[in-house]
Parts: structure tokens; sequence; C-alpha cells
């Protein structure tokens, strides 16, 4: 027996995202369901060819998803909410979009991070009268698909126990654990399916584990598992858990009714010297060794001593190698990314090339070290390099950051003291109406991007091409009676890659694509050296922006903690650090932009609660240095600029202190799919400075009627004073058409208008 491979998830989207463009051809109504269908099959097949390829010994199915597995998970089990109007069986692939995309008649169901990732998942509704029955086969079906083509596959699931906890209870005081004894029958039979279609194995993902959990889910899990493993017969499980350290649910872990245990080795390292002394005889333990969240070479001097030490206590036979999660996360494959610099290109290692990498391992563990001696020797040279290089490490950076001091974290005065003269400065009515900062991105801004890349168009008729949009985006807001403006972004690719091009220490792919959410791809930028600014990035644009209205116009930046997160970070610096060198450069960016006259400047945040670690043992130090690092960025102002922030889609309520300590002058926050857990929030704790939480959902293409926002905004202002109160969409409107926009806005500003009137007359 040997050490064998396995991945536990490929990326989805395919090698030129040809998911995405066969998804939204099918929503505009230009595919058929049987090409969207024929388009997914021939990503599928590609990616177990490519495993097969680089020798895979474990290739999973059921990794595939048109939209979110957490969404295919609650179809698979028929928790379809009443609102979509489906009769049972099957569930069609119109209501699946809709679950996830709204429609005409029914909103969408929330959507929030999968974890501390920047990748989003549906989020189950669940009710106390739910029922449950098999509403899809996809997994099985998969399954087959794969086998006929010649390749055995171990399916993948996510697992009861963590489905249900990332659902929320839409019956109050529901516990949506109860419901477990409903979910196993469905998960028994899909699992009585496989058997019967062929599987040997198949691996159910349970990442809740790596979470604080209460006894009644470790009873959970006693429970689930017994009754799985009855179902699945003589099919072995693999437990997967990922995204940290299992901590004091190792034992839990272990002790499962299952074959094997993944681990995820790169967050939770130490957790292998508790699993090597722990595991029962019979079980194996996965080891998730190669980095599944991030682009960097693995240092296979600090990995290989770890499998050998498993191997040695183990056998070969039950060690199995793999990443430490699921490769969703990074891009396909690094073979294209030509124009990358050397000096980058060769510390990446995409999809592709982590299971090159474990390939690598396998052998040096089954064979010797000798058997890879040069790929050894190479790896050992690179990190040498890379301790060395001067272009990572940039000595202007690190002496600015030895002189930080204590008052560059501070506005000069408290907000009851900034908010008369900002009011002054700005001259707004009461519940003023802004937006979030993007505006569409239509085909005009993206053929001028296009041809501008190409070259058809110089650097000056680029430029003209943006001018004339944010000129037509000022127009649109002014008619539409919008208060504060934005200039809508039509020169920014993408909210974070924009700055990141503009910032030294960061460098970018061609095809680095990574989904979001959906159809949605982010092209993360590699945050590969020290971090700076060398020269202005907006002010030219917002200037120009202002030129053209006597209305503010808000300067748009990316804050620290998001560019941070959503980037692949260097793992040669303490994030930490990382952190406050992007908050100098965008401190510089607030200072130009206020000199330059702008009344109001957003810094967006999104990603604040994404960064928190799992364990709430974590959080504290992460909060200090995460807010620290957004006061750090804003902190240079004068007590007349309006200092604006925005954050969405995460739950918000349990860290509300430390988005308080953000001091932000105004914080807009997704509201529209979670706004009562929200509203909720702020009757517990009496937030000090001015919000804006959102009234409508921008991810979904409906365009809501004045009175359904009047009704948010009046909800509102029973938590809230109207005082403290803005008025706004959920998030940025790059995604959605003006067709839609125009009229959602419109609504939003007389439902504003209509509330006006209601403070008036009650001062009155």
């Amino acid at each position: 027996m040997t050490v064998r491979t396995a991945n536990l998830g490929f990326p989805r989207m395919g090698t030129h995202r040809q998911l995405k463009k066969a998804l939204e051809s099918y929503w505009s109504g230009e595919l058929t369901a049987k090409a969207l269908n024929d388009a997914a099959r021939a990503i599928r097949r590609q990616n177990w060819e490519f495993q097969r390829d680089l020798g895979v010994d474990i290739i999973p199915s059921n990794d595939f998803s048109l939209y979110d597995h957490v969404l295919d998970t609650a179809v698979m089990l028929g928790a379809v909410p009443a609102r979509f109007g489906h009769a049972g069986d099957l569930v069609s692939l119109d209501t699946y979009f809709a679950m996830a995309r709204g429609a005409k008649t029914a909103t969408a169901m929330e959507m929030t991070k999968w974890f501390d990732t920047n990748y989003h998942y549906i989020v189950p509704e669940l009710e106390a009268d739910q029922q449950f029955s098999l509403g899809s086969t996809k997994v099985v079906d998969e399954f087959v698909e794969a086998r006929a083509l010649g390749i055995a596959t171990r399916p993948v699931l996510l697992g009861p126990v963590s489905f249900l906890l990332l659902g929320k209870a839409q019956t109050f005081g529901l516990e949506p654990l109860s419901l477990l004894d409903r979910v196993l029958p469905v998960y028994a039979s899909v699992l009585e399916r496989l058997v019967t279609a062929g599987a040997t194995s198949i691996q159910i993902d349970e990442p809740v584990l790596a979470l604080d959990l209460s006894q009644a889910a470790a009873q959970a899990f006693e429970q689930a598992y017994s009754a799985l493993a009855r179902a699945a017969g003589g099919m072995s499980i693999c437990l997967a858990t990922y995204f940290g350290s299992l901590g004091e649910n190792l034992d839990l872990a272990l002790r499962l009714p299952v074959a094997c245990v993944h681990l995820d080795l790169v967050r939770g390292p130490e957790q292998l010297k508790d699993a090597l002394a722990r595991v029962p005889a019979d079980k194996s333990l996965s080891l998730g060794v190669v980095n599944g969240r991030n682009i960097w070479r693995s240092k296979f001097s600090d990995v290989l001593p770890q499998l050998e030490e498993a191997v040695r206590v183990l056998g070969p036979e039950r060690v199995v190698l793999a990443p430490s999660c699921s490769l969703l996360h990074c891009p396909v494959d690094l073979k294209p990314e030509t124009d990358l610099p050397q000096e980058v290109r060769e510390r990446l290692a995409f999809a592709m090339q982590k299971l090159e990498e474990l390939s690598v391992l396998k052998r040096a563990l089954n064979s010797n070290r000798d058997a890879v001696a040069t790929a050894l020797a190479e790896n050992q040279a690179l990190f040498e390099r890379i301790a060395k290089s001067r272009t990572i490490h940039n000595p202007r950076v690190q002496a600015r950051m030895k002189g930080l001091s204590q008052e560059m974290f501070a506005r000069e005065s408290p907000f009851a003291r900034r908010l008369p003269q900002q009011q002054e400065n700005l001259n707004l009515p009461p519940l003023p109406t802004t937006t979030i900062g993007s505006f569409p991105q239509t085909p005009e801004i993206r053929q001028a991007r296009s041809a501008f890349k190409q070259g058809t168009i110089d650097h000056r008729q680029y430029d003209a091409q943006m001018g004339l949009q944010i000129k037509q985006a000022i127009q649109i807001q002014e008619q539409v009676g919008l208060d504060v403006l934005v200039h809508g972004e039509p020169e920014r690719n993408d909210m974070v890659e924009y700055f990141g091009e503009m910032l030294d220490g960061f460098a970018f792919t061609r095809n680095g694509w990574v989904q979001s959410y959906g159809s949605r791809c982010v092209k993360p930028p590699i945050i590969f050296g020290d971090v700076s600014r060398p020269s202005p990035m907006t002010v030219r644009w917002i200037q120009y922006a202002q030129s053209v209205t006597s209305k503010p116009v808000k300067g748009m930046l990316t804050g620290p903690i998001t560019i941070l997160e959503w980037s692949f970070v260097r793992e040669d610096c303490p994030r930490r650090d990382t952190a406050f060198q992007i908050a100098l450069a965008i401190r510089d960016e607030v200072a130009d932009l206020e000199a330059a006259g702008v009344k109001a400047i957003q810094i967006d945040e999104p990603a604040l609660r994404e960064g928190l670690p799992l364990r709430r043992s974590d959080w504290r130090e992460y909060l200090e240095w995460a807010v620290d690092a957004f006061r750090l960025a804003t902190s240079g102002v004068s007590d007349a600029t309006q200092i604006h922030t925005h954050m969405c889609y995460g739950d918000f309520n349990d860290i509300i202190e430390a988005i308080a300590a953000l001091d932000a002058d105004v914080i807009s926050i997704e509201a529209a799919r979670s706004g009562v857990e929200l509203l909720g929030a702020f009757r517990e704790f009496k937030y000090p400075n001015q919000i804006g939480p959102g009234v409508y959902d921008i991810h979904s293409p409906r365009v809501p009627s004045v009175e359904e926002m009047e009704e948010a905004i009046a909800g509102q202002m029973t938590v809230l004073d109207a005082s403290q109160l803005w008025v706004n969409p959920d998030c940025g409107l790059k995604t959605r058409r003006w067709e839609e926009v125009k009229p959602a806005l419109a609504n939003m500003v007389t439902a504003a208008k209509k509330l006006r009137e209601r403070v008036a007359q009650r001062k009155g």
C-alpha cells in the first residue's frame, strides 16, 4: 500500500469562465436550459480529465454547482421556501435560480459569506413546520456522468449538521438542529442511491467542526453519523473539515463512524500531533498540507517532515495527501500567466499546480526524497531568494511603519463635535439619499475598457469615454433627486483590483478568476511585497464629477481590510503589518481628496466581518488591528470632512461594537435580506453615529415599489432616530442594468421624501 492523493473540490467556472458566460446568457434568454446544461457538462468533464491526467488518486464529483453548493443542498433536501411556489418532487432550474436571484413575485434568499472566505453562499431558510423530501438527484447524476467517462469519483456532500447550522430559522425560537430527524432520511436516501450507482466512498463536508460548538451540536453529530453510516453500507465516508483547527472537536470527529477524517494542516498545523496520537486504528487521515485558499507555492521543507511523521505513525495506507480545502478558492491554471514578473510567477501555484505539488510530495513519501531531489532543491532555493529580495522588502515602507504614532489612529474630535460642522459643510435634508458607489458597467464601458487594453484606443480617448460615463451618471442621479452623489466608478474594473494596479507591492493576472457567488467572479490582486502609493489614484475622477454638479460627490475608496481580504496575500509578513501598509497608502489618498475639496469620502470595508477568526477566542486580537487599520486610513482629515464606510453580506450583529469603534461618521450596511436581525442588534446597542441600512436588495433584478421601501425606512425609524438615518441601496449597482437602477432609485428617493414629510409633521 502507498500514500494516496485526494482533491476536495475543483474550481467551477472553467478555464475561461465558460460557466459565467453560459449562466448569464441563460438568464438573459439567449441560451436554452439544454445549452446551459451542456456547457456545465463540458466543464465538469474538463475538470475531471485535468485531475486524472495530473495523477490525483481520489477525484471529487458534485463539487460543481450552477450557483452555490449550499443552495444545491437545500434543493436536494426540498427545502424551498413557500414563496417560490414549489409543488414538490424535483426542483426546476428556474425555481433554483429564483431562490438565488429572486423573481418578480418573490425576493431572493439571503446571501452571506462562506466562513471567512470571499465566497458567498445562499442561506437556507428553516421553518418550524419544515418538511424535507428529495428535490434533486444531482449528486448521483454527476457520479454516474463521471463513471460514463471512465473516471471513478468520490461524491461530495455538505453534511447535515453544517447545513442546519448554516441555515437561518424563520420561525421565532426554532433551533435548526431540532430539524435533524427530518433531514436525515433524505441524506440516507441519497447515500443509498449512490451505493446502488456503484459509489465506494463519499466525502461529507462538515466545516462547522472548526467552530465553537454547543453540546447539542456535538450530540447532533453523533446522531447524524450513526444514521449516515448505516445508510452508507459498505461505502466509506471521509469526514472533511477545513478552515481551522478542530481543537476540542478533534475527539468528536475521530470517534464518529467514518473511515477517514480530513484535517486542514495549513490553518491548523498544531492539530496533527494530537490527531496522530488519538486516531483509532480503523481510520485514516487526510492531511490538507497544500493551501487551498491562497496561491503561493508550498514550502516543502516545512511540509515533508509533518508527512513523514504521519507515515511513520500510521503507515502509508492510512495517509492521504490533499489540499487544505476545496480548490474553489483558487484560479485554475498558472500556465497562461506569462505576463507576470518572473520573481512573482515562480512563487505561485494555482489549482492545477497545487495538485502537481501533491504529486511531488506523494513521490517523496512513496519512494524517497531522492526521487524528487531536483524539485526539492528548486523549492528550497526559491524560498531563500524570497527572504533576500529587495523587490519584496521595501526599506522606505518599513521605516514609515516604525514611525507610526498613537495620534494617527484617532480623529481630532468626537463625532458629536464633528457632526454640526459636517451638516454646515454639506447642507443635507433629513434622511439624506445616496448610493453605495458603483453604477452599471454598461456594454459601452466594457467595450471602451477592452479597446484600451487591446490598444485600439489611446489613453486620451479612454479618459474621454470615462468622463462621458461619469457625466451621464451624475445627470441621472440629479434627475432622480439623490442628495449625495457618486461618480459611478466606470473606470474601475473591480473595487480592489483598481487600487492594487496603482499601488506598489501588487501583481495581477490575466485569467486568475475566482468565483465569488453565482456567475460573479473576481480576479484578486496578488500582494507579493511591501505596499505603498506612488501617486494619487482617484482624485482627478472625483474632481471632474464634482465639477459638473453643485451637489456633493463622495470620494470612493476601498478600505485596507477589504483590499487585504480580497487579495491573495503574501505569507512572509504578518497580515496586520500588510493591513497597516495598505492603510497608510489609503491615508495618503484621503488627504489628497480632502485637499482637492471633496467634502465626503467613503472607504468601503465590506470584508471586515469576513476576516473575523472562526473561533471567538481569537476575535479580540483581529478586531483590534482591523479597526486600527481603518482608523489609520481615515483619521487624518478635518472634523468638517465626512467619512463614510460600507459593509455588506455578513452577520454584523456580533461585532457591532467594533463597527462603532471604526468611528466612521456614516456607515451604510446591507439590510434588505437580513434587516430584521440587523435592527435587532440596534435595539440592544445604541449606535452612536449615522447609518444607512440598505432599503433594497441590489442582487435581484426586481424593482421594489415605493411602498416597499417606505415600509423598510419606517421600520428602521422604530429602532434608530430619524436624525441618524441615511437612505441607500444595499450595495453597489455595477451588476445591475440602468433599466432596473433608475426606477429603483427614483422609488427610493420618493419613499425618503414621504418619510421626511412624516418626520416634519411629527415635529410640527
